[in-house]
């Protein structure tokens, strides 16, 4: 979750009264937040970096709340405040406007096709006539850098540029140039660089250096240019100095370059709402044109409001309460989620503003009507429906499987569900196109590629992790592996597998036989040809030949078990002959 930080006498200010410690700490609770620490800049400094440190820091009470992570709306003092104050029936949840610009068209923002390569959305708008104070600013500023680590995925998703409309001239032009033809003076630097010079001097710098990674492998970088010529920013990176805004500043303009149009007007319309109360006109957003390479044009911000039906009956049933229609609408209005009953009487017309991005679903909706009820305030009752809680069959047999083999001498491993291609296949001298496994589509590590289909993989790389222990070395697993099978909805399926490794100077065979023997009988299982289990030769890449057996129960081919072969041993950095037993379990169910 999310934790914003903000002044306590600040914030008792905005919402015009002061509350003690604990009754602030209640009031989050109501609303649905965590009030998470109380301290200041100087309690933070001091434990982190000593009292030496800490000596000059302010002194100044900070309280420190958890935000849900999809409430974008609450990310800065001025949406928390709002949220809060709307809550307390302390005021009405304001209404948003675009509106043109009062003399003049609309600034305009051109997107060339070359963008196309590298970020190919962007959205802007205009605060105009806004009134900075230095709280006010840091906030602005602060907002940003949570929306990006937010929504915006660290800048990967969408980047925010603000600058001050004053000191450039649209209408302005989002390009895509090679990094050796963009020069600029990037924020706070003295003189101007090239972006590839900027990429060089920001790979030491803390902050800047964890974005990089997103464009420095383009053949061109995306930058803003306005119709001087003067650079705005090259997003993701960096902003331009000359058009850095400060408390002076009347006039900004805000700029989204994005991967993700859906983020970058979500990001747009938080950055907006949230600062657009300190505009002349409070609460009005002055629109911005951007013109797509297709010649398309598009007015933001967005500031789309929409309509949800719901019934009473459904918030009623969902939450376990009875209310009237008319209180469910007030309980909503509390949330900014503005609410009127219909005619029937029976359903509740909601109104979701762009603020409330997070609402999704019907169940978004009642989940706010509950925490507007107060979850303390719903009455305990007993479910109507009966049940008695039982242990899943297949984990009550693997429990009890578990016990009796480490009561055989064998030692239990648990292993990673995933490994690489190599593992299933090429060690195992079996082709990866005969495994039946699940890819998954962008690995992070060579060693994570699949979803495991056999636990013998696993063990073998334990038993390789613990060569040095004395031998012989007995382990188990019992686990799900996963299989390709087009008849589930999802297109694989689970399957719970019982594997066994013995490890020493001879091969160990009779032990492994040994132990299937234990299992079955265990199972109550009778040796038979027709009725209960037997094994016969069989051939398998895995194991040495004429060393391997395949195991039947009931009729059907449950596993093998046997001798592994030289080459398998050899692949997985074992030097010692070792002997497998490898079954399913589901068919004793």
């Amino acid at each position: 979750m999310p934790t914003v930080s903000v002044k306590r006498d600040l914030l008792f200010h905005a919402l015009g009264r002061t509350y003690t410690d604990e009754g602030f700490d209640e009031l989050c609770f109501e609303f649905g937040l965590e009030l998470d620490e109380i301290t200041s800049e100087k309690d933070i400094i001091s434990r982190e970096q000593g009292d030496t440190k800490a000596e000059g820091a302010s002194d100044v009470i900070l309280y420190k709340i958890d935000v849900p992570a999809n409430r974008y709306d609450l990310l800065c003092l001025e949406g928390l405040v709002r949220g809060l104050q709307v809550f307390k029936e302390k005021m009405e949840a304001p209404r948003y406007r675009r509106v043109r610009p009062a003399s003049g068209e609309p600034q305009r923002l051109v997107i060339t096709e070359e963008t196309a390569a590298v970020r190919p959305h962007a959205v802007a708008a205009v605060l105009r006539n806004i009134t900075f104070t230095q709280e006010r600013y840091d906030s602005f500023i602060e907002l940003q850098e949570k929306l990006h680590q937010n929504v915006c995925r660290k800048r990967t998703l969408v980047a925010i540029g603000t600058h001050d409309l004053d000191t450039i001239s649209g209408p302005f032009t989002y390009t895509a140039k090679p990094p050796g033809d963009i020069h600029f003076q990037p924020l706070n630097q003295a003189k101007e660089y090239t972006a590839t010079e900027l990429m060089n001097l920001y790979k030491t710098d803390s902050h800047l250096k964890h974005f990089l990674h997103i464009i420095e492998d383009k053949p061109v970088y995306p930058v803003i240019y306005d119709s001087n010529g003067i650079v705005l920013s090259m997003p993701p990176i960096i902003n331009g100095d000359h058009s850095k805004i400060s408390l002076n500043t009347k006039n900004v303009f805000i700029e989204c370059t994005a991967t993700d149009l859906t983020k970058a007007k979500i990001v747009l319309d938080m950055m907006v709402t949230m600062f657009c109360e300190y505009c002349e006109e409070p609460f009005t957003v002055e629109e911005a044109e951007v013109e797509y390479p297709d010649g398309r044009t598009c007015q933001y911000p967005e500031l789309a409001y929409r309509k949800e039906t719901l019934s009473r009956d459904f918030i009623n049933r969902k939450v376990g309460i009875s209310e009237s229609t008319e209180r469910i609408a007030q309980l909503l209005t509390k949330m900014c989620l503005r609410s009127e009953v219909m005619s029937d009487g029976e359903l509740i017309e909601v109104e979701i503003p762009p603020t409330r991005s997070d609402v999704i679903h019907a169940c978004d909706i009642m989940e706010d009507a509950a925490m507007a009820y107060g979850f303390n305030n719903i009455v305990r009752t007993t479910p109507q429906t009966y049940t008695v809680a039982n242990q899943l069959p297949l984990n009550k047999l693997t429990e009890l499987l578990r016990q009796d083999l480490a009561a055989a001498g064998f030692t239990e491993a648990l292993t990673f569900a995933l490994c690489s291609q190599e593992d299933i296949a090429d060690k195992l001298l079996k082709n990866i196109s005969d495994t039946r496994a699940c890819h998954i589509a962008n690995p992070k590590t060579a060693e994570f590629q699949v979803a495991r289909t056999t636990l013998l993989p696993g063990l073998l790389k334990t038993v390789a992790a613990n060569r040095k222990m004395p031998l012989p070395l007995r382990l188990f697993e019992i686990s799900d592996v996963v299989l390709k099978d087009e008849s589930k909805d999802v297109g694989a399926r689970n399957n719970r597998r019982l594997c066994a490794v013995y490890y020493n100077k001879s091969p160990g065979f009779e032990v492994i036989h040994g132990l299937m023997d234990r299992v079955m009988q265990l199972l109550e299982v009778k040796p038979s040809q027709e009725e209960g289990y037997h094994i016969q030769a069989a051939d398998d890449s895995s194991f040495f030949p004429g060393r391997c057996a395949e195991i039947f129960a009931h009729g059907k081919s449950i596993g093998r078990l046997g001798v592994l072969h030289p080459d398998v041993i050899s692949r997985f950095e074992l030097t010692m002959p070792c002997s497998a037993l490898d079954i399913d379990i589901e068919p004793f169910l």
